[in-house]
């Protein structure tokens, strides 16, 4: 395991990029010099998200539009028929190369082809950052202060807190997802001509394929050579020489789909790099861990030789974390927002198969109080965060008709349920702090050696917003 070093900022204060309101939305946020991608992965699990190496965790009860953190558990997610009208839609179009009449519909209000008009399931408006960014510090020396104090450090017995909790747990099932099943008489019919051709004989079996449903997998596995456009999709690490060969092409891109899409002025190069390319995570390669290990990453979508669509990812040991999306414009009534999410649903299926810890997929914020975010909330199995339990509860109307009438909710109904990673006082003592390029050490020796605590506040807040885990494993960086 790596080592973590971050450098803590406090309190934030800036525009929502939800109800664009000035200086209403309230967030605690971090620098990451690096992020070990078990720790990150705990950080998500208590509301915290990034955008390049900065962390942010945003002040529900404060702020304008509460933003609660969201995951669909990949294995047991269904499509709607809406999901299957997309992918039928992009079948249609690799096999002939011929394009539905889509805008048409959009204009008329059909929501299966408005969802092209959004971003994808996890792009949320990109945070405000301090003006000031932290000094560089010597992370490998950093690395070896740290693994020398923790060496030093007697065990832990602290119990080990479960990261990704089951949701069979809860006692709520998820709504019934709308059937895409024909008219039963319909279907009959077509059966029994079915039958006819194939003969008595074939009755019991055909009837079994007739009836089963089409999975996801099916689906995006209906390719064929004589194909009139063929989609490839390149798994790329942000450090690859890879991504260094089509940067152009991406940037390229994400230019053109801000103008097109958001209608805003895009970002230069170098701040499209520092948001969307680097990250605190190295690509670590553990040996239980998936083929590709985990860290940040970009999907790229080649459509024949051009590219169409990039999702921005990290793969993390519960989790794949969408951090965002985006694509041309021109291939809009593909609605490639929606079906870039139903891909990445794919891949974390397909990591599961070998790592089964591996299979939740997250999407960034559920914002309730903005109608145009609920569609987040749209996928079969999606688990919201309790923002004060940090557990995770099933997205139910139920929710959703509280919600209504509140949009700040503790949402686990359990009154006497606490934080079980909660971090108390008497944790400060093992908080590590990293003083200066030369010296790292615990909480404890560094008021017995300095004969101060000036810092004490700070170092408690920041604690309690990571969590009693993260707290005695992450450096805090307190140099002057």
């Amino acid at each position: 395991m790596s080592v973590s070093i971050v450098k803590y900022f406090g309190s934030q204060l800036g525009k929502c990029g939800y109800c664009t309101g000035i200086n209403c939305s309230k967030s605690n946020g971090m620098h990451a010099y690096r992020l070990d991608c078990q720790d990150y992965q705990n950080l998500i699990d208590r509301g915290w998200r990034r955008c390049g190496n900065y962390c942010y965790k945003l002040k529900n009860k404060e702020s304008c539009c509460p933003c609660f953190t969201i995951k669909c558990d990949a294995l047991a997610f269904k499509l709607t028929k809406s999901n299957k009208r997309i992918l039928r839609r992009m079948n249609r179009f690799l096999r002939d190369g011929k394009r539905d009449p889509v805008e048409q519909a959009a204009r008329a209000g059909n929501e299966d082809d408005v969802t092209a008009s959004v971003d994808a399931l996890a792009s949320e408006p990109q945070p405000q950052m301090p003006d000031k960014r932290p000094a560089a510090i010597n992370v490998e020396q950093a690395v070896s202060l740290a693994n020398a104090q923790k060496s030093k450090a007697k065990p832990a017995r602290a119990a080990q807190v479960p990261l990704n909790q089951s949701p069979s747990q809860g006692s709520n099932k998820s709504a019934a997802v709308i059937s895409n099943k024909p008219c039963k008489k319909a279907k009959q019919m077509r059966l029994e001509r079915w039958q006819a051709k194939l003969g008595d004989t074939a009755q019991q079996s055909s009837q079994k394929a007739f009836t089963q449903e089409k999975s996801l997998t099916d689906f995006l596995s209906a390719t064929s050579e004589t194909n009139k456009h063929h989609l490839k999709l390149s798994l790329v690490h942000v450090y690859s020489e890879e991504f260094k060969r089509t940067l152009p092409e991406s940037y390229a891109l994400y230019r053109k789909y801000q103008i097109g899409i958001h209608n805003d002025p895009p970002k230069d190069r170098s701040a499209y790099q520092d948001h969307l390319q680097v990250s605190p995570m190295k690509n670590e390669k553990p040996d239980d861990g998936p083929e590709m290990g985990y860290g940040s990453f970009h999907q790229q979508y080649w459509l024949d030789e051009k590219l169409i669509a990039v999702g921005v990812i990290d793969i993390l040991p519960g989790s794949v974390s969408s951090v965002y999306f985006f694509y041309d414009p021109d291939y809009s009534f593909l609605s490639l927002g929606t079906y870039g999410s139903l891909r990445e649903i794919d891949f974390v299926q397909t990591i599961a198969a070998t790592t089964p810890a591996l299979k939740y997929y997250y999407m960034g914020f559920y914002i309730h109080s903005c109608p145009k975010m609920r569609y987040k909330g749209k996928l079969s199995a999606s688990y919201l965060l309790c923002p004060e339990t940090y557990v995770w509860i099933l997205l139910t109307d139920v929710i959703r008709s509280k919600l209504d009438k509140n949009k700040y909710q503790r949402l686990n109904e359990d009154a006497a349920a606490r934080d079980v990673n909660e971090f108390l006082l008497e944790h400060l003592d093992e908080v590590l702090l990293l003083l200066d390029a030369t010296t790292c050490m615990q909480y404890k020796n560094y008021v017995q050696i300095t004969g101060t605590d000036s810092d004490r506040v700070e170092i408690i807040e920041y604690s309690e917003l990571v969590g009693k885990v993260c707290a005695h494993r992450m450096l805090y960086v307190n140099m002057a």
